[in-house]
C-alpha cells in the first residue's frame, strides 16, 4: 500500500517563503489527486488559511489538546496527503513534540511518511534549527528548499548536502502578482494559454518538481 505522506513545511524564521511553498504544494496535490487537506499553524496573516479556505484548517501546538488533535490527523494512513505550513513561531515547540512522541518511528510503523521541506536562509538561526532537523530526521526525510528569492547565491555549506529542491526567483512584479489572495496557480495553467510566459513555467517547474519528489518517496518506501 502507498505510503500516506505528510508534508511538514517549516523555517525558524519568517518571511522566508514558507506559506508560498505550502500554497504551491497544496495545489499540486489538489490538481493531482483531486484531494488534500492542510494544515495552518501561524499567528500573522495572510495565512495559508487566507489562500487556500476551503482545503486548509487551522492547527495548535501551543497546548496538549492542541497538540493531540493535529497528531492525531497526521498519523493516519488513509491516502489523503496532508501539507502543514508550520509559522516560525511553534517551530521549537513542534519538532520537541516530534522527539518526544517518536512521531518519526510511529509514523512509519502505520504507513505514513512524513516529510520535512526546511526552507533555507543564511542566518545563525536557520544554521542551528537545520542542524537539529539533522539530528532527529533520517536523511530520506529531509528536504532543504532552497529559495532564491531568499537566499540569493549558494547555499550554506551544511544545508547543501542531501536532498535539495530549489525554487527559481521570480521578479518582483510577478511576485507581487501571485501574493494576492484570490490568486490560484493551478488557476492560471488553466487560463493562460500561452504556456513560454514566465510565470507558467515557474509554475510547472515546481509542479515538476514536487512529482519528482513524490516518486522518490514512493521508491524509497517500496
Amino acid at each position: 500500500m502507498t505510503p500516506t505522506p505528510v508534508y511538514i513545511i517549516c523555517s525558524p524564521r519568517p518571511q522566508v517563503g514558507k506559506t508560498l511553498i505550502a500554497r504551491l504544494l497544496s495545489e499540486f496535490l489538489l490538481l493531482k489527486n483531486g484531494s488534500v487537506v492542510s494544515f495552518d499553524v501561524n499567528l500573522k496573516e495572510p495565512s495559508l488559511l487566507d489562500y487556500l479556505p476551503a482545503i486548509t484548517e487551522t492547527a495548535e501546538v501551543a497546548d496538549t489538546f492542541g497538540k493531540m488533535q493535529l497528531m492525531d490527523r497526521l498519523i493516519v494512513n488513509d491516502s489523503l496527503a496532508k501539507v502543514i505550513d508550520l509559522g516560525f513561531h511553534a517551530f521549537d515547540e513542534f519538532f520537541k513534540m516530534i522527539d518526544e512522541i517518536g512521531f518519526m518511528k510511529e509514523a512509519l510503523r502505520r504507513g505514513v511518511a512524513p516529510i520535512i521541506l526546511f526552507v533555507a536562509d543564511t542566518d545563525r538561526t536557520s544554521a542551528r534549527a537545520h542542524e537539529t532537523l539533522r539530528r532527529l530526521i533520517p536523511d530520506r526525510s529531509l528536504v532543504t528548499i532552497d529559495n532564491e528569492f531568499v537566499v540569493r547565491g549558494e547555499l550554506p555549506p551544511a544545508m547543501g548536502h542531501g536532498r535539495v529542491l530549489r525554487v527559481s526567483a521570480l521578479p518582483v512584479f510577478l511576485k507581487t502578482y501571485i501574493d494576492r489572495l484570490n490568486f490560484s496557480f493551478t488557476g492560471y495553467l488553466r487560463s493562460e494559454k500561452d504556456s513560454s510566459t514566465e510565470l507558467h513555467q515557474w509554475i510547472r517547474r515546481n509542479y515538476f518538481s514536487f512529482r519528482e519528489l513524490e516518486l522518490k518517496l514512493i521508491l524509497q518506501r517500496s
